[in-house]
């Protein structure tokens, strides 16, 4: 099951799934183009490893990493509580 998280201002959507027996969680974000459809990246918590990267820029992955990098303690935190609808105290 994924989970939303963050909307950016560009349009990108943030979601993560619940985390793995092996403690990964898969933050997968995308972003709608007239073009291509859709722009699509994967990174896997907590090792930051980015795969099937489609369309977004090297500035957009900067930024995407950036966004990532700041909230992966929260999203390891919803991903073992089901969410963020579901967590504690927020």
């Amino acid at each position: 099951m994924m989970y939303p998280f963050m909307t950016l201002d560009d349009g990108t959507e943030i979601v993560h799934s619940e985390m793995q027996p092996d403690g990964q969680v898969k933050v997968y974000m995308e972003r709608p183009d007239a073009v291509d459809g859709f722009h699509h990246a994967t990174c896997w918590l907590p090792e930051y490893a980015w795969e099937d990267v489609s369309g977004f820029s090297p500035a957009d992955m900067d930024r995407l990493r950036e966004v990532i990098q700041s909230t992966a303690h929260l999203i390891l935190q919803f991903s073992k509580e089901g969410g963020f609808d579901h967590a504690a105290n927020f």
